[in-house]
Order: structure tokens, then C-alpha cells, then sequence
């Protein structure tokens, strides 16, 4: 017997919830205990859920049904507002800078009867009374779907070399390695200031998930080129064999010219999913606190600016905090009811880290620590915070005559010390 109850059509079962109502009177005035006494001989024919019917019954949902069925479905009045007044709406917003609304609706008024005038606009008497009278919500309403194709266009764009996209295996984090040299990461650091106009310089940042190596490039553009360039001067100065870069989605990285670069050093080369930070996060830590905390974000694009930068980096930065700056690594993650614990490991240099792995090369621990034993923590830093007044100087010198630098610094030839000369006449060599 349940078996045929449970067979009944929705439309029946509507019939039959509109027929119970009617006979007892309606159901919204009756008491809980008479429509408990409904809700209970409904649900013991049908068979349906009780939260459901009750949810049903609020919403009225069974009479729209009905009337659907039966043809007697309430007609939507028809709209004043054809196509022919969404396109001349998204002309006009396009015009006035995309503004919402609310924004827009008093423009239309007051301006286009002089977009009229100026022949912007071929229209006729009627369309300007209705964009006169349209509303605020109207206009938001009308321009929805265009916003949304918008939208798409924007972030699903075609990309420039779609077949070297589908070379490039994308990985998250988790599947990167996290041994020493398994995995370096690669970011471009822009300091274009408040404008993108070119040219400016960008710095190359790549560091090592497994040790924490971090060194850093200026570039003075975002060419292919250029950028291959970098990685192979900073690939020259990393103290161990790369086995695996991988970068962002950007075309500076997705390009032809640092595809061949990788497969010429046999380097295995992957890539972030599209506008997923995460997965490059190692190098976007150290973007943080080795580059803007540095040189800051102000714009740079001088050939002097450009020359300071590198004898910053090479000379002084990478030294002091591949060497004297001790990094706490996350080793797990532990989810306790609504928060997360975090287990972290000892604090180590990256010098420590390389030197306490057995299975680095001894020649690397040795070259690592005749630098280590020659280099002065006080004198690194005392130089990087002349190097730093040296870049704000080259940068006031471009800014207008009101512009006052900083108070005069030693002579530029003075910021390498003697001791890390030996790094710029021989850069460590790369063990293969």
C-alpha cells in the first residue's frame, strides 16, 4: 500500500495538500496541534518528508504549481526596457567609466542630451524619454549579463603559446620537493611604483623550498630574454645543482626562450595553477621580507638605479640572509576542533641547512665555509644600509628639485668589503 502511495504524481499530491487545507479551514490561523494533525495525514498517505511539506506549505509553493498547471499562472507585465535600451545603456556606461547605477542614472540625464548634440548619439524622441525615466536598479539589471561576459573576457583570456602551457606540468605545493635543490622557485618583483607604464626595472627572486637559499636579479624589462639571463647568473651563484624550477603563469616565464634554457641545463620546469598564489608561496614569503622590505616600492627604471641594485644583492643582501638569518620551517599542520596548530621546526640558516645535509657535496660545505668564516655580520649590514641611501639618492635625483635625499653616504666603491670581493671576481661554481 505504501508502494502506490509513494507513486503519485507531484501535481496529485498538490491536489491533495490544497484539499486538506480548504476542508480544515486554512492552515496558517489553526493552532500547532491542528497542524500537526494535518501535516501528520498528509505525510502518512504521501510518504514525504514532514520538514519538507511544512517548508512547502510557507512558501505556498503548491498552489504556484497549480495554477502552473492549470494555466492560470500569473502573467509578467512586459518590459518598456527592450534590447534596444540595454545597448544604448552599455554605450553610456562605457563612456562614463563603468559606474554602478546609482552613478549613473543622474549622468544620463544631464549629459546625453549633449552626446546628442555632439553626434554621439543618433536617437530618437521616445528612447531619450526612456532613459530619462529609467532607474537606478533597472540599469544595474539591464547591465548584469554584459558585466558578466565582461568578466569572462578578462579572465579567460587566450594564452600566447598554448602548446607550451600544455608542456609545462602544473603542480600545488604539496607536490613540489622539499629537499635541497628538488625544487627552486621563481618570481618577477615589479617596482613600477604607482604606474605600469614602461620601462621599469623588475627583480628575479628565486629561492630553494628545501634550504631557504633566496637570490635575487635586476632586470630592466620583462623580456624573455632578460629573465633567461638572470636565471643563469643567479643559477652560477646557487651554491648546489638545480634539478626543478617552477614559476607563476606569467609570460616572462611561459616562453620559449626559458623552455630552451631549462632543457639545454636538462632542469625540469613546472608551474602555479592560474591565480593561485599558494602555489608559489615559498618565493612570495621571501618577495616580502628580501625585496620590498629592502629597496621598498618605489619606482625604479635608471640604468644607476639598476647598478646599485645588483651590487645590493649580489654583494650584500644575499650574504646576510643566506648566512645570518635563521628560518623556522612549518613542518605540520594539526586541525583541534576550530583551529589549527601549527608545529614548526628549529630555527636554521640556510648555511645550516645545506651544511647539515649528508647528502651535499663536501667541496660545497667546504666553499661554504670559507665564506662563512671570512664574512662580518655588522660590516654586511652597515654596507646594505648604504646601499640602501645610495638607491634612495639615485631615486630622489629623478623626482622634482623639492625632493630632499637622505644625508650624504660614503663613496659607492666602498660597499663591498673586502672580505666577499672573492664573490664577484669568483662566483661559486655550480656542482653538476
Amino acid at each position: 500500500m505504501l508502494t502506490s502511495n509513494y507513486m503519485m504524481s507531484m501535481s496529485t499530491r498538490n491536489q491533495y495538500l490544497h484539499v486538506l487545507i480548504t476542508k480544515s479551514g486554512g492552515y496558517h490561523l489553526k493552532s500547532k496541534k491542528h497542524k500537526s494533525l494535518i501535516l501528520d495525514e498528509y505525510c502518512r498517505t504521501t510518504g514525504q518528508n514532514r520538514q519538507a511539506v511544512s517548508a512547502k506549505i510557507r512558501s505556498g509553493q503548491y498552489v504556484k504549481s497549480m495554477r502552473k498547471e492549470n494555466g492560470q499562472e500569473r502573467q509578467r507585465r512586459s518590459s518598456p526596457y527592450t534590447n534596444e535600451v540595454t545597448a544604448y545603456l552599455v554605450k553610456l556606461w562605457n563612456i562614463f567609466d563603468r559606474p554602478c547605477g546609482q552613478r549613473l542614472k543622474p549622468m544620463i540625464k544631464t549629459e546625453l542630451p549633449r552626446l546628442v548634440k555632439f553626434g554621439e548619439f543618433t536617437i530618437s524622441g521616445e528612447m531619450m524619454e526612456k532613459l530619462s525615466r529609467v532607474s537606478a536598479r533597472t540599469i544595474d539589471a539591464k547591465l548584469k549579463t554584459h558585466k558578466e561576459q565582461e568578466r569572462i573576457k578578462r579572465k579567460y583570456t587566450h594564452l600566447q603559446h598554448p602548446l607550451l602551457y600544455e608542456k609545462i606540468p602544473v603542480k600545488l605545493a604539496s607536490d613540489q620537493g622539499r629537499g635541497i635543490g628538488d625544487s627552486i622557485q621563481v618570481d618577477l618583483v615589479e617596482h613600477c611604483g604607482q604606474t605600469a607604464e614602461n620601462p621599469f626595472i623588475c627583480t628575479v627572486s628565486v629561492t630553494d623550498i628545501g634550504s631557504g637559499w633566496w637570490e635575487g636579479e635586476p632586470i630592466m624589462n620583462r623580456s624573455g630574454y632578460a629573465v633567461q639571463q638572470a636565471l643563469g647568473r643567479i643559477q652560477y651563484r646557487f651554491p648546489f645543482p638545480w634539478r626543478e624550477i617552477h614559476t607563476d603563469n606569467g609570460g616572462e616565464f611561459i616562453n620559449q626562450i626559458v623552455w630552451n634554457y631549462t632543457q639545454r641545463h636538462r632542469i625540469d620546469f613546472s608551474r602555479s595553477r592560474p591565480y593561485m598564489k599558494n602555489d608559489n608561496c615559498f618565493v612570495e614569503q621571501k618577495n616580502n621580507t628580501h625585496v620590498r622590505r629592502i629597496v621598498g616600492y618605489r619606482r625604479y627604471q635608471s640604468k644607476a638605479e639598476c647598478e646599485i641594485l645588483k651590487t645590493l644583492y649580489r654583494d650584500n643582501l644575499r650574504l646576510y640572509k643566506n648566512f645570518f638569518q635563521p628560518i623556522i620551517p612549518l613542518i605540520a599542520k594539526e586541525r583541534i576542533g576550530g583551529r589549527i596548530k601549527r608545529i614548526y621546526g628549529k630555527p636554521k640558516t640556510p648555511y645550516q641547512r645545506i651544511m647539515d645535509d649528508p647528502a651535499m657535496d663536501a667541496s660545497v660545505k667546504q666553499q661554504l665555509t670559507e665564506i662563512y668564516q671570512k664574512l662580518n655580520p655588522a660590516e654586511l649590514k652597515r654596507n646594505l644600509k648604504r646601499a640602501q641611501n645610495l638607491l634612495y639618492e639615485a631615486y630622489c635625483k629623478k623626482q622634482k628639485p623639492a625632493a630632499t635625499p637622505l644625508k650624504k653616504v660614503e663613496n659607492f666603491k666602498k660597499l663591498t668589503p673586502r672580505s666577499a670581493t672573492f664573490l664577484i671576481a669568483e662566483p661559486m661554481a655550480v656542482q653538476r
